[in-house]
């Protein structure tokens, strides 16, 4: 490929870049549900971790290459230093995918040579390229990146540039690492690279950049005009600091003013063509499935996936949808696969119509999930008349995509109101499958659950986070309890759903302290690395 493609290479960074955000650490089998998804979203490249950084990581890209890097598949990448080590490890998850790509990064800015590297542009100059050299030993596919490349001195840029790609670059990543640049800016430093590099022609100019200033997607789509053509991006724009650039507002954006966008990759302005390979139905999903299995909410006001933005309140603008949805919605919300269908199942509805239904929502289930879905489902439409596909989407996530299953909620039982003291019972199963029953009192009836549960797994921890959420309207609507723990330095999420809601906050309080355990249970050996953005 050259950077002449007429189209948009979508390079997703959700498993990698997306997980340093604090509290934000996927496990290997949660890492493997998303990558699936991002498959059937459509992105050309999954960039599923940072291989070296530990041999979790190691794991996950390495069965994410086997699993999703299918001859059909997206191709599979991991992030690599520019040392051999890393390379090599990388190299080595990656053998069982079809298509597999390294990406091998070093810092180039001055600021980063001086105080970080402590070497000298020669140095680093030489580094760059000797290993993508040996990157592309390994395979042909090879990625580099000049880290902190928006702050660097141009000319310097260049000629890093000129010489990794001799060196067997077929990508060249131009990282904003630390959201310091502006649209304009951006826009310049991507022509600059054209105008600069003699042999540019030979590798596909992409970018990477964070949004310290929120102007991460404005300052890609400059670059777009100015020549790039791969989009380094995260679901639902998660990330290091401020997050990275959001995938489905890029994605969006193109789709939406491909008129705009068409001339400057050289298509006949009228073309109705995509732009980008992804397929925008699978969008809301996609960011739904993250934000459940990160932790991370999504805030309501959030372009694209917000639970508002599709949502009116002005009377002048509800009375203008409901004569013509154009008069102010640029696009269906069902174009991100975010449906009105309210009722679709009841109590009565079999397995069939139940898998049926789940087919046509996107979920492909084992027989073993379908069976544990099925059950939480009749468990919920014994207590909720109708059940919406938003209510099937929080039942499956909820019952398949847990963490670690070591404590059990078997028993919450409450007592609380105006002139009480809030009291809370339960009973957990421990990992050994014994039953242990403690009581509390609390602040609130939540406060009094956790305060119980603390008891039982004794497990020190400082809760930093709780929300809920209600998925559907209504007083029967299933909620969703998000909640995050820190213990030390790190951070750990929980997710549960629920129609009781105190029951719903025990269990994401202990699926929280089932990652939490979990991880004391295996602590990183000293030699680990941690990922390092680019």
């Amino acid at each position: 490929m050259t950077n002449k493609t007429d189209r948009i290479i979508i390079f997703d960074t959700t498993l990698r870049d997306g997980e340093q955000c604090p509290g934000a650490t996927l496990n290997i089998d949660e890492k493997l549900v998303i990558a699936k998804q991002l498959a059937r979203l459509g992105v050309d490249i999954i960039e599923a971790g940072f291989a070296f950084a530990s041999p979790g990581d190691f794991e996950a890209v390495s069965k994410i290459a086997k699993i999703v890097g299918t001859e059909n598949g997206p191709v599979i990448c991991s992030l690599a230093r520019a040392i051999k080590a890393d390379i090599e490890a990388a190299a080595e998850a990656l053998k069982p995918a079809v298509n597999a790509r390294i990406h091998t990064f070093i810092s180039t800015s001055d600021i980063h040579l001086e105080y970080q590297l402590r070497k000298s542009r020669a140095e680093v100059l030489a580094i760059a390229e000797e290993m993508v050299a040996y990157a592309k030993s390994f395979m042909t596919d090879v990625e580099f990146s000049p880290m902190d490349a928006a702050r660097s001195d141009p000319e310097f840029l260049y000629q890093v540039l000129e010489r990794t790609i001799a060196a067997g670059a077929t990508t060249v990543n131009i990282p904003d690492t630390v959201g310091y640049t502006t649209p304009s800016e951006f826009g310049a430093i991507i022509k600059g690279i054209i105008e600069n590099v003699p042999n540019i022609n030979q590798a596909i100019i992409s970018v990477h950049g964070h949004n310290d200033l929120g102007l991460a997607v404005a300052n890609f789509l400059e670059a777009v005009k100015n020549g790039a053509r791969q989009l380094e991006c995260t679901i639902n724009g998660i990330g290091e600091r401020a997050g990275n650039a959001s995938l489905e507002e890029l994605v969006m954006a193109l789709h939406v003013r491909r008129q705009y966008f068409n001339p400057y990759l050289g298509r006949p302005e009228e073309s109705q063509e995509s732009l980008t390979n992804i397929d925008t139905r699978q969008i809301y999903k996609t960011s739904r499935l993250v934000s459940n299995l990160t932790g991370m909410l999504v805030q309501p006001n959030k372009a694209i996936v917000g639970a508002n933005a599709f949502a009116h309140e002005s009377g002048i603008h509800q009375d203008g949808v409901l004569k013509n949805k154009l008069t102010y919605e640029i696009m269906d919300a069902q174009l991100i696969g975010l449906t009105d269908n309210q009722i679709v199942l009841g109590k009565h509805s079999g397995r069939n119509a139940f898998r049926t239904r789940l087919k046509e929502l996107g979920f492909e289930l084992s027989d073993t999930e379908l069976n544990k879905a099925f059950v939480r489902f009749k468990e919920v439409a014994d207590k909720k008349k109708d059940i919406s596909d938003w209510d099937l989407e929080a039942i499956v996530n909820d019952e398949i995509q847990q963490a670690p299953d070591l404590f059990r909620v078997e028993l919450v039982q409450v007592s609380c109101g105006s002139n009480a003291r809030p009291t809370a019972t339960v009973t957990l199963r421990t990992p050994e499958g014994e039953e242990l029953t403690d009581a509390a009192i609390g602040t609130g009836p939540v406060d009094a659950v956790y305060k119980a549960i603390n008891r039982v797994v004794n497990v020190p921890n400082e809760l930093i986070e709780f929300s809920v959420q209600s998925v559907t309207a209504g007083i029967d609507a299933i909620g969703e309890v998000t909640i995050r723990l820190r213990y030390e330095s790190k951070v750990f999420s929980g997710h549960a759903a629920n129609t009781d809601i105190i029951v719903a906050s025990a269990q994401a309080y202990v699926n929280a302290l089932n990652r939490l355990y979990s991880a004391l249970q295996t602590q990183e050996k000293p030699e680990e690395v941690s990922a390092q953005k680019v």
